[in-house]
């Protein structure tokens, strides 16, 4: 496994962290209920990774219905707490008033089983939770649990609609790490690489969440995907298209963890061996161009070109129209990929049946789409 150096905010601290991040987001699960994950098997994988020197393990207060935190403390008893950085998020949304976050971090200490997290993070910033964040002095909520020994380094991890919002936050607070969505197709989207370079200036770790886009980019791909794939094979390596996003990924030397959600043996085992001999600008222009091609065939896909200006908000119903938006386009763009479903169900909370018709945000829409009209194909495709 590769490593590479985690300094904290304040250089007192140096550590190795593992270029592969075991993320607990989408853990085996029995039948198709995400509350229901499949203990013995979730804890096998989560063993097996660290084993092979994967030491960063990331979850989330609400991730699997809640029950992510407990079974990521079963797999790391007998040990293995030792010899992993564990990070978990604060899911401010749920407190409501300022002294229920300790209350929360406490819960999430016993789920663990542990005294101490290491890397703790605000979950998503976005929007009103920004407000809310302010709102709170979560800053100054970070730095005392900093003292009282409940976390080491403290970050946070951001789906903000543009570069700029991420650098408002970066700028914010002296940041141990950060976390952004970051892969070779979202190149210009949420933080993308201007965000990366950005924090890389700063001199913030950064970590990557979905750089398969939770396996959209390396399942059911569509036809016109396929083709592409096909036509570039000359490269002169056969790689799979997870190995490809991976490599892509590793290549950039800001990154200092790279997470993937894993559901079943095969793609610990896969990521584990690609990340083995991963290196920071590797890749040569000739594959860069590859994947750049493959990029743009799959934005061809693109049905509705949404930019995410945000101008339609705040919707009447309290709908997240860009990110529906997104979800509609992604039907199209992972070849009806049955995983969106599953991330519709745990992250949506108010369905876009929920619109009224009342065209406040089709006449804001500067880009004069039909809104109104996708948050129906969007709740028939998904409700």
């Amino acid at each position: 496994m590769k490593y590479r150096k985690f300094v904290s905010a304040d250089k007192k601290t140096e550590l190795d962290i593992s270029l592969l991040g075991f993320g607990c987001m989408r853990l085996p699960v029995i039948g198709d209920d995400m509350a229901k994950i499949d203990e013995a098997e979730a804890i096998r994988m989560i063993r097996y990774a660290i084993d092979h020197g994967v030491n960063y393990v990331d979850t989330a207060y609400m991730y699997h219905g809640e029950t992510s935190e407990g079974v990521v403390g079963k797999a790391l008893a007998d040990g293995y707490r030792e010899r992993v950085n564990l990070a978990t998020k604060l899911a401010y949304w749920f407190c409501e008033k300022p002294e229920d976050m300790e209350k929360m971090l406490d819960e999430q200490l016993r789920r663990l089983g542990t005294d101490v997290i290491d890397f703790y993070l605000l979950h998503d910033i976005e929007g009103e939770r920004w407000i809310q964040v302010k709102k709170w002095k979560m800053f100054d909520f970070l730095t005392e649990m900093k003292a009282k020994g409940k976390i080491r380094f403290a970050g946070f991890s951001c789906h903000g609609s543009t570069p700029a919002y991420f650098k408002e936050v970066l700028d914010a607070y002296p940041w141990d790490f950060t976390q952004i969505q970051l892969n070779y197709i979202d190149q210009e989207w949420q933080a993308g690489m201007e965000g990366y370079r950005y924090a890389a200036e700063k001199g913030v770790p950064l970590i990557i969440m979905e750089p398969l886009k939770g396996g959209k980019l390396t399942d059911s791909l569509p036809e016109a995907i396929q083709k592409t794939w096909a036509k570039l094979g000359a490269s002169g390596k056969e790689r799979t298209p997870a190995e490809w996003a991976l490599r892509w990924a590793a290549n950039l030397p800001g990154v200092m963890t790279i997470l993937s959600g894993m559901s079943k043996m095969e793609q610990v085992q896969e990521n584990v061996r690609v990340l083995a001999d991963a290196e920071a600008g590797a890749l040569t222009d000739r594959e860069l161009a590859i994947l750049d091609e493959v990029a743009a065939a799959y934005n061809k896909l693109i049905v509705y070109p949404c930019t995410a200006c945000r101008y339609c908000l705040p919707c009447t119903s309290d709908i997240a129209i860009p990110m529906m938006m997104n979800y509609r386009n992604d039907w199209e763009l992972y070849g009806h990929n049955p995983k969106l479903q599953a991330e519709f169900d745990m992250f949506v909370e108010k369905k876009p049946s929920a619109c009224t018709e009342c065209g406040k945000c089709e006449r804001n829409c500067p880009q004069q789409l039909p809104i109104m009209q996708v948050m129906k194909e969007v709740s028939e495709i998904f409700e």
